[in-house]
């Protein structure tokens, strides 16, 4: 058994991330990881391991217990580490959005009642992207988060925990195998199995580099280039934007029929103006507060609504 601390810089209140059920997948729930940790596959350089995070519940002094069954050496405590900030978001600074933005109109208050909040991802762009694929245009996301829980089964390697089979994410070399319309028989649909398996074949061939997009490209630069890859529109690049190691966003215009859509849509209608016809100017005034913590701030705004949700106030 191998265990250390990671810290994160503060403020973070990693409790809060367990009432958003997006961030967590098949295997978890969040009722009982306040207590018994939250336990996932760890993909490190050449291999996959199981490892459980326990936080101390201080926002202003974070940090997280990791352990894990096996014995690991320092440098894989260092790969696990890379993967667990990314998850975690221990390396995201939003103090100074806390000052720039406490009396904007819409956002100051988001910051008082979810003081803390830092978003969660996967570990890896490829399980977030796989996530996003399988996920989309599917209301039910218990039914969603179970048809992924196959995918990793069918495809990832199978490690152990607590007795019971724990599927890691599979990796490019593993997808790129798969036959689509098996992944059918998983409750995909055909085509997403062919966007999946077909992004894994084009990470080998070197034609996406997705190391590069989540780590070192701007904002808008991997908005356009995540969008080319099959299988990912502008909505769900959008989307993927929000969950990498940086605070920074762009929301470009997605006008169809006239009409804006997804994440500026949602944007402009939380400050009261007119999707339809809002200027660039106009939208950029609206966020001014949020400048260089734009993927932050729209989390804070998320997790509003998942919330509300389920107060029952929508």
């Amino acid at each position: 058994m191998s265990s250390w601390t990671l810290k994160s810089i503060p403020p973070h209140d990693w409790f809060i991330c367990l009432d958003v059920e997006n961030y967590f997948d098949h295997e978890h729930d969040p009722e009982t990881i306040f207590e018994e940790g939250f336990t996932r596959p760890i993909p490190l350089d050449e291999r996959d391991i199981i490892a459980t995070v326990f936080f101390n519940g201080d926002p202003e002094k974070p940090e997280f217990y990791i352990e894990t069954p096996e014995d690991i050496s320092k440098d894989e405590i260092e790969q696990a580490n890379r993967t667990l900030t990314r998850i975690l978001g221990t390396n995201l600074d939003l103090r100074p959005l806390y000052d720039q933005a406490e009396n904007d109109s819409v956002l100051g208050p988001k910051l008082t009642e979810f003081y803390g909040l830092k978003r969660m991802s996967r570990g890896t762009l490829l399980e977030d992207i796989m996530n996003r694929i399988i996920q989309m245009q599917m209301a039910h996301k218990p039914t969603a988060k179970k048809m992924a829980f196959k995918v990793r089964e069918a495809y990832g390697t199978h490690l152990t925990h607590n007795g019971k089979t724990l599927p890691a994410w599979p990796r490019p070399f593993q997808l790129a195998k798969a036959d689509p319309a098996q992944i059918r028989k998983m409750g995909p649909t055909l085509r997403k199995g062919e966007y999946m398996v077909g992004l894994a074949q084009d990470i080998l061939a070197g034609e996406v580099d997705l190391d590069y997009l989540d780590k070192e490209a701007d904002p808008l630069e991997f908005y356009y280039k995540i969008s080319k890859v099959r299988g990912i529109g502008p909505t769900s690049a959008q989307d993927l934007m929000l969950f990498r190691e940086t605070t920074e966003a762009v929301f470009p215009s997605n006008m169809k029929s006239g009409e804006e859509k997804g994440l500026r849509k949602w944007i402009i209608m939380s400050y009261g103006g007119y999707p339809t016809n809002t200027s660039e100017e106009e939208f950029l005034e609206m966020i001014k507060n949020w400048m260089g913590y734009e993927a932050a701030a729209i989390e804070f705004l998320f997790v509003n609504y998942v919330i509300n949700q389920k107060k029952g106030r929508g």
